[in-house]
């Protein structure tokens, strides 16, 4: 599941005292909340707006989460988010929450988005103006090759 990309977006991750379970470490069910978040921060800075969930968004279709190491309630966290392939439709997306070092894994999500129209309740190609902030801002990679 893991390649190596340079992540230009990280997302620092505040630890909260119920994200933690008995055996004192984060539970595993609160990860994707962590990624969810960071997603959120991801679109906001590559787009310069918040997207209006009322009209054209993107929607996680599939995830893929692979646990490494625990994460315990004091340890300084942050994800890295990653858009590697940009499809007509469709990107995908690969995220890790790390430690203080990058090479620190802890735990590494891979999900595939849609682009969706909520008032025609269909799926949409994704916008010229979201593919070119991806490509700029994702400068490393070539997506025509996908």
């Amino acid at each position: 599941m893991e390649k190596n990309y340079t992540f230009y977006h990280q997302t620092p991750i505040q630890i909260r005292f119920n994200d933690v379970d008995i055996m004192g470490h984060v539970n595993n069910s609160v990860y994707q909340n962590y990624f969810d978040y960071a997603r959120l921060q991801y679109f906001e800075e590559v787009f310069g707006y918040r997207l209006d969930w009322y009209d054209k968004v993107l929607v996680l279709v599939k995830i893929e989460i692979e646990y490494v190491r625990p994460v315990m309630m004091y340890d300084p966290v942050k994800v890295l988010t990653k858009v590697y392939q940009l499809g007509n439709k469709s990107l995908r997306m690969d995220q890790r929450l790390v430690g203080e070092q990058p090479d620190d894994v802890r735990c590494m999500n891979r999900a595939v988005l849609s682009g969706f129209s909520y008032p025609q309740g269909q799926s949409l190609e994704l916008p010229d103006i979201w593919r070119a902030s991806i490509r700029d801002y994702e400068k490393d990679l070539d997506f025509e090759q996908g």
